[in-house]
């Protein structure tokens, strides 16, 4: 591959329209964030890390609107405006910042964004170490796993849907410098219908995916993922969802993937929009080779099967 114009640090959040902000904050408030600002027409919601926001609301018709990926830095913005003819700008948006606004082949936004405002980051509810079989640090300390929604982290990967894998692909390496991690195919490895690509870090582990691009007859947002704190934290989460969904409702999970390696639950929120918790992610260093697989062999370790409607 040709050396990329830049490379992203990773996903920063998605953006989406929706009908009712107050339903949409309380259900991401239920799904484990918290409110950054909110003004007339618009919601920012954060997570427990120091992003300004995860997730973005804007007022309007339900439509998904498009990604947004960190820069490593203001020169790579610069970089990037050169290289597609485009400019940096201020973001005009609560956290400030400079975004570089860009569409991918299939014509959705992407946004590269760097400089928004670090917050403070937020304690997290923790629990005593784990025994297993074969270490047993825990003696004499009671495990009680605190209830309440789950608590929400990061915004780590997207699955879109494409009509054209093979140009999108493209685009995503040579653009924003994805690396692929692993192909999945039903006729064979020469004709992938879906492709998991990372961001490249060098020698830092990345997660094993930040976009899942899939070959489908549409062009669609396949679903928007939050990392949690942990296993316990996301089985928690999904009690008080069921508890306190407001109007979302549990849609695959829990289980454990096998590319990825991810325990992840999946939810649709009360908008139609597929979202979902994980924990306990593969990480993959930029000289990872990249694997192919058969599509049933690359779903689940272990958990449901798949829903009969599977839009993911």
């Amino acid at each position: 591959m040709s050396t990329p114009i830049i490379r992203v640090r990773d996903m920063a959040f998605p953006r989406f329209q929706v009908p009712d902000l107050d339903q949409m904050e309380a259900f991401l408030t239920a799904f484990g964030m918290q409110r950054s600002t909110r003004t007339a027409d618009a919601l920012y919601m954060r997570g427990s890390d120091g992003q300004h926001h995860v997730h973005v609301s804007h007022l309007g018709p339900a439509a998904f609107v498009g990604l947004s990926f960190w820069a490593t830095s203001h020169d790579d913005l610069e970089t990037l405006a050169r290289g597609t003819r485009t400019r940096v700008e201020p973001t005009n948006e609560p956290g400030g910042g400079a975004v570089v606004h860009l569409r991918d082949p299939d014509g959705r936004r992407i946004d590269v964004v760097h400089g928004l405002a670090e917050l403070e980051t937020l304690p997290l509810r923790s629990h005593p170490a784990l025994n297993t079989g074969v270490e047993r640090p825990r003696i004499g300390t009671l495990q009680r796993v605190a209830s309440g929604p789950a608590q929400v982290k990061r915004c780590g990967h997207a699955a879109i849907k494409t009509t054209d894998l093979a140009t999108l692909s493209r685009w995503y390496g040579e653009t924003l410098g994805m690396l692929v991690s692993d192909d999945i195919y039903m006729e064979g490895p020469d004709k992938p219908m879906g492709r998991f690509v990372r961001c490249d870090r060098g020698s830092e582990p990345a997660d094993h995916h930040t976009l899942l691009l899939l070959e489908t007859p549409e062009v669609k947002l396949g679903h928007v993922a939050y990392e949690v704190a942990d296993f316990d934290d996301l089985m928690v989460g999904h009690d008080h969802l069921q508890a306190n969904g407001h109007g979302g409702r549990p849609y695959w999970g829990i289980g454990r993937h096998i590319l990825g390696g991810q325990i992840f639950d999946y939810w649709k929120d009360p908008f139609g929009f597929t979202i979902e918790h994980w924990t306990d992610s593969d990480l993959l260093r930029a000289d990872t080779a990249p694997g192919a697989h058969h599509i049933l062999n690359a779903l689940s370790q272990w958990g449901p099967m798949p829903p009969p409607d599977l839009d993911f």
